[in-house]
């Protein structure tokens, strides 16, 4: 059996941390890197670090294997991993042809929505490219890029209704430093990685407002609740809310000082504005925009999510982040 080709989608954090992981992974494969920056590409070729993330992480990849042309690094590749900001999905495969990613494995590394169609990346795959659910993987769980640059111990889960799809890739990715789980929940695994990206901005928000540790832990506490009870509408299975895919995922993003979505929360609460909070970071924090594609798909669903709504209020209905809070305090528990 020949080795697996697996093709990396994007050039951030995460995409260099997950390349990393495959590169240190002792399982013979060929990896395969596209990014649109041609300096960047240029630097990783001829100094194999990626110069903008993560920098001192070694790239060990041929030179030639890394490229701005999407359409032959899909081309090479039996596994697919998309890990570009949800919101610049569509336009980084708007020359990709359902044809082209045909009897492909595909991985999301997103953890956000496409915004203009208010769908998780799995739905998205399955709608627009016509991909069977058995061939989408979702990699979710508490697990920084920082850290995972340090060889801090991390662990991921790797979901697919296929569970042996999941531990065939997940074997792609283990490590002296990583540790994987396997799932067959790819729904409930993709909405809590979007939605705790939301409560991370409300933690943020909460500390900028001058709320302390002790309230912190109200507010994590009810998130997972709203966590458990909407994909618990959305797709009903038994699932332990408790496991690190879900708790564990939104306690890392609530909390690390990693977190670009605390961050980001943490400025609003202060003042910023959302667009001199995004200029100032220079980095995308997921939680703005599912903030918004959370608030449009719950007006199928109704569930009553009211740490959700506030950070939605305040961001995009321009509504005061000390009112809101204030607000909030009176229907947590």
């Amino acid at each position: 059996m020949s080795a697996p080709k697996i093709a990396m989608i994007g050039g951030g954090s995460w995409a260099t941390a997950i390349i990393k992981m495959l590169s240190d992974n002792e399982t013979e494969k060929e990896i395969f890197w596209w990014m649109r920056n041609e300096e960047a590409i240029a630097h990783i070729r001829n100094y194999k670090h990626n110069p903008s993330y993560l920098s001192a992480v070694e790239v060990k990849l041929k030179p030639e294997n890394v490229s701005s042309d999407i359409a032959y690094i899909i081309s090479q590749a039996d596994y697919v991993i998309l890990n570009v900001p949800a919101a610049f999905l569509k336009d980084s495969l708007k020359n990709i042809t359902p044809a082209q990613l045909k009897g492909k494995k595909v991985i999301s590394a997103i953890k956000g929505i496409v915004p203009e169609d208010n769908l998780i990346i799995g739905d998205f795959l399955h709608e627009k490219y016509e991909l069977p659910y058995q061939d989408i993987l979702v990699i979710s769980g508490p697990c920084h890029a920082e850290e995972v640059a340090l060889e801090k111990l991390s662990y991921l889960t790797i979901a697919c209704t296929d569970v042996n799809v999941a531990s065939t890739f997940a074997g792609y990715l283990n490590t002296r430093y990583i540790k994987t789980n396997i799932s067959d929940d790819i729904f409930g695994t993709e909405y809590a990685a979007v939605l705790k990206n939301i409560y991370a901005v409300a933690s943020g928000i909460c500390h900028g407002v001058g709320y302390g540790d002790n309230f912190q832990a109200v507010l994590i506490s009810n998130a997972i609740r709203e966590i458990e009870t909407f994909v618990g509408v959305v797709h009903p299975i038994e699932r332990d809310i408790k496991e690190s895919a879900y708790l564990g995922d939104l306690m890392v993003t609530a909390y690390s000082q990693f977190s670009r979505n605390r961050t980001f929360g943490n400025m609003i609460g202060k003042g910023y504005t959302v667009k001199s909070a995004q200029l100032e970071m220079n980095m995308i924090a997921e939680g703005y925009y599912a903030a918004s594609s959370m608030h449009r798909i719950n007006e199928k669903y109704k569930v009553d999510m009211p740490i959700s709504e506030a950070v939605y209020q305040i961001l995009y209905e321009r509504k005061s982040p000390h009112t809101e809070m204030k607000l909030l305090t009176e229907k947590l528990s």
